[in-house]
């Protein structure tokens, strides 16, 4: 029975990250998607704040 690995080896020799995110990570700088994932956090947050005024101004007329 022969077992396969799931770790391939870059070409420096050395051992690639498992997983998705990792192979994400690998592709860009940590601090690019923490910033990403920031940004889009308080886009949508920023979004949802000029909804919920057009809503309530929109109430009171």
């Amino acid at each position: 029975m022969s077992t396969t690995s799931t770790t391939s080896t870059t070409p420096s020799g050395q051992k690639a990250p498992r997983g998705v995110f990792r192979r994400f990570e690998s592709k860009f700088p940590r601090g690019l998607v923490i910033r990403l994932i920031a940004y889009l956090f308080v886009g949508h947050l920023f979004a949802f704040f000029v909804y919920l005024l057009f809503v309530l101004g929109g109430q009171n007329q």
